[in-house]
């Protein structure tokens, strides 16, 4: 459940130390921001969701039948979409598309913290887990 301090009839502030950390079908530690299903005030069609990678771990492999992308907030990742890979730093973006199969490795020291948006919601039977 995501907890809302309410500041006008128009502006929603989430806490993110008031969502609740779950760990997710690829194994990435994630805190679900805002989500169409599970939040009665938010009525968008995309999710956005809090990643952490711990240094020296990955995502498992997976695939989504939707859109995604990974903003990337602290650390490093070097990011695998189907053959391709890219190394990624604070700042950076990635988009995802559809059916690729994908999985994101912290190769630095410390935790890789990224936003994942995905567009329509993220649900579970919209992800395939690879291994």
């Amino acid at each position: 459940m995501t907890y809302y301090l309410t500041l006008c009839d128009k502006m929603r502030v989430t806490k993110l130390s008031e969502c609740k950390e779950i760990i997710a079908g690829d194994k990435v530690r994630l805190r679900e921001l805002v989500h169409p299903d599970r939040d009665s005030v938010f009525d968008g069609r995309y999710s956005i969701a809090h990643a952490v990678v711990a240094p020296g771990q990955s995502t498992i492999r997976h695939r989504l039948s939707n859109d995604e992308v990974y903003y990337i907030i602290e650390g490093c990742g070097k990011m695998h979409v189907d053959e391709e890979c890219a190394d990624l730093e604070p700042g950076d973006l990635v988009e995802i598309p559809p059916g690729a199969v994908q999985w994101i490795r912290n190769p630095g020291e410390t935790d890789l913290v990224f936003l994942c948006i995905v567009d329509p919601a993220w649900r579970a039977e919209d992800e395939e887990i690879l291994e």
